[in-house]
């Protein structure tokens, strides 16, 4: 089974609390959005109202 590496401080971090918390830059990785609420979604989901907020950024062509 073929399984991705995370990074910590480059994917995701702990919290306080000790939670993982994933970044942004993760999140366009993975390139969808889960629905979760996630505290760093590029996507501009809300969870309390199960919309989008704000419209994803158009991914850069590298030259």
């Amino acid at each position: 089974m073929y399984q991705k590496i995370i990074k910590e401080h480059e994917d995701f971090y702990y919290n306080e609390q000790g939670y993982k918390v994933f970044t942004e830059a993760y999140h366009l990785k993975r390139g969808y959005c889960c629905k979760s609420g996630c505290k760093h979604c590029p996507y501009g989901y809300d969870k309390k109202t199960d919309t989008f907020v704000k419209v994803p950024r158009p991914e850069t062509k590298k030259d």
